[in-house]
């Protein structure tokens, strides 16, 4: 981290702008392949194919080689079925693999935390019926077939019926959401050949991964354990949509039995109305995991027994912790996060928009480009902050930020760069240093914007469960 108090590691910054190798050759095939999926499989135009000869060009030498020529080949005749479009799909797959492999060994080194080892398989379970993960595969293979340019309504809508099928049964639950949440952002995008602009990779990313994961067992639950012992709370991630809000709480667990620390994640999601914002996500959120009142208070967890995946996501049940001792996120940050081991990644989610490292940076300049956005310079190194992922729901301001003498936060990639996720700052305020959390109303609060935001809040639910009770009484 830096700097290299209390036996911490030197944050390796020199790395952060180097290139890495192979990275730009992947994308680019990526992108060739993406830009046949705007105009369609069915019957690509020959200028078309070049991308399709890229992606075989790019899995060369690989176990998927042969497969993915064919797959080429069928589909550049117009002769593909699904077999060949589910080759072409895991050849992408792989291909953000690498590229989320490479950028997470990077991050590795700028770090230098331990790296983690890959999973085990996953569990057996019951398979989910073969019909209806069938008619999914079918319908995307259809809208493979169209194109981004060639969907409309009627396509879009066939997905609907496949969809409410899927979602009775929770084996199928993950993918009826995606295939739900996909098909609603291309009904809002239709007809296709009217679109000003087509988000290329967007949607080639949800097409590949749906298609991946309506094959048998490629979604089978992670194989899990049990963690006992000491959570120390780092920071929450906020992610929120129309109709959903997703906490994410990144931390440092410390075993009972003495093995060294690692990095973990707790997750609690809430279903939301568009008028449901701010402070008010917390209140949906709050009932689900005591987790949050620990974060906000500043506080440690005991665990007992608390389920585990081997991907460091801890599948949280009040039953299994207790509130501890107070905890202090920068105090763990600078004591603990150099040696805590960084989590490994299941296969399906090896992407680079997955990529949240934690890290803590001190001893930074802020600045302000021309364009209005934030970096940090250190040991003269640029490191852009994006502070618009700051959630509405907490203190944390672009001004706080920009402040900051210390930030924690998640490095992540975007754009073809590094950049900084502020999860919480330390500033001065009147000779005195305090920290702003991100996380900081989650649990409730006594500041007053805090106090202010959650009446609104409080007054919106309230009204949105009174006509909920008129609806059904009437």
């Amino acid at each position: 981290m830096v700097p290299a108090d209390e036996g911490g590691r030197l944050m390796r910054t020199d790395l952060l702008d180097d290139p890495v190798d192979g990275l730009d050759e992947a994308l680019a095939a990526v992108d060739a392949f993406d830009e046949v999926l705007v105009a369609g499989l069915l019957r690509p135009r020959p200028d078309r194919t070049e991308g399709l000869a890229t992606l075989v060009a790019a899995l060369a030498g690989t176990p998927l080689a042969s497969l993915v020529a064919e797959a080429a080949d069928k589909t550049a005749a117009g002769t593909a079925g699904e077999d060949h479009f589910v080759a072409l799909a895991a050849a992408r797959t792989a291909l953000m693999g690498s590229v989320h492999d490479a950028l997470t060994a990077r991050a590795a080194d700028i770090t230098g935390r331990p790296a983690a080892e890959q999973p085990p398989g996953t569990t057996g379970g019951e398979a989910p019926a073969a019909n209806v993960l069938s008619a999914a595969r079918a319908w995307l293979c259809d809208l493979a077939r169209a194109g981004w340019r060639g969907i409309d309504h009627e396509l879009v809508g066939a997905a609907a019926p496949v969809v409410s099928a899927m979602l009775p049964d929770p084996a199928l639950r993950r993918q009826a959401t995606l295939l739900d949440g996909f098909a609603a952002e291309l009904a809002a995008s239709c007809p296709g050949v009217a679109l000003e602009r087509v988000p290329v990779r967007r949607w080639a990313d949800l097409w590949a991964r749906a298609l991946l994961l309506t094959l048998p067992g490629a979604a089978r639950t992670p194989a899990v354990s049990t963690a006992t012992g000491r959570l120390l709370p780092l920071g929450a991630d906020v992610q929120e949509h129309a109709t959903a809000v997703q906490a994410q709480v990144h931390a440092v667990f410390e075993p009972a039995d003495g093995a060294p620390p690692r990095l973990v994640r707790a997750s609690v999601s809430a279903p939301k109305t568009d008028t449901v914002v701010g402070a008010g996500l917390w209140q949906l959120l709050r009932p689900r995991m005591s987790l949050l009142a620990a974060l906000s208070e500043g506080r440690a967890m005991e665990l007992d027994a608390m389920p585990v995946t081997v991907e460091g996501d801890l599948l949280w049940d009040d039953e299994h912790a207790r509130t501890g001792e107070p905890a202090d996120p920068f105090a763990t940050a600078r004591v603990a996060l150099a040696t805590a081991t960084d989590p490994a990644t299941a296969p399906l989610d090896r992407h680079p928009v997955r990529l949240a490292v934690p890290v803590l940076l001190e001893g930074y300049a802020a600045e302000h480009a021309d364009d209005g956005t934030l970096t940090f310079t250190l040991a003269g190194r640029r490191l852009a902050v994006d502070t618009d992922r700051a959630p509405a729901a907490g203190p944390l301001t672009p001004e706080a930020v920009a402040a900051s003498g210390a930030c924690l936060g998640l490095l992540r990639w975007d754009a073809g760069a590094f950049l900084l996720q502020p999860l919480a700052v330390e500033t001065t305020v009147r000779k005195k240093t305090v920290a702003v959390h991100a996380g900081a109303w989650a649990g409730g609060t006594t500041d007053k914007a805090g106090v202010r935001a959650e009446k609104s809040a409080t007054d919106a639910v309230a009204a949105l469960r009174e006509r909920a009770g008129k609806l059904l009484r009437s």
